[in-house]
């Protein structure tokens, strides 16, 4: 299952928005654009989505920007990956949402496949927070430290 550049992004741009979390304080887009190297206005097309989704708000006006819907606890890369990619689906028959009709499904071994496939990277998405993302950030920053040194 391969993911879009919509969806790789726009979880970048949200883990950025975790990452400076503050409930009060909204981060500009130019921001997020600027340190994840993104395009302002591809990233706000995302935002678009992310916005009807339900998992950021944007902050109209001078000190405006784009500030997550809820804590970074509480909000799944599934539900990212859904509001940009849709339904997880690596092929129509077993999508979440109104799978295609096959004229295979009632004795199609490769269905059953595709369904755990699918379920597999559902479990995997669905279990994994912000936070979680945010965690692995910290981790890796302090190794790349841990690695520095002066001679």
């Amino acid at each position: 299952m391969r993911f879009s550049t919509r969806a790789r992004y726009g979880l970048r741009a949200m883990l950025e928005l975790a990452l400076h979390y503050n409930p009060n304080e909204p981060i500009p887009l130019v921001q997020v654009a600027e340190r994840q190297g993104i395009s302002e206005g591809y990233l706000e097309q995302m935002m678009s989505f992310l916005r009807k989704g339900g998992v950021v708000r944007s902050v109209r006006g001078a000190l405006g920007g784009y500030i997550l819907a809820r804590e970074p606890d509480r909000i799944t890369a599934g539900e990212i990956i859904r509001c940009l990619e849709g339904p997880l689906s690596p092929t129509g028959c077993v999508s979440e949402e109104n799978p295609e009709q096959c004229s295979r499904a009632d004795f199609c071994v490769t269905r059953v496949l595709w369904e755990r496939v699918r379920e597999s990277v559902a479990e995997v998405l669905d279990g994994t927070t912000l936070e979680d993302l945010c965690r692995e950030a910290e981790k890796i920053r302090r190794s790349n430290e841990a690695d520095m040194y002066c001679i």
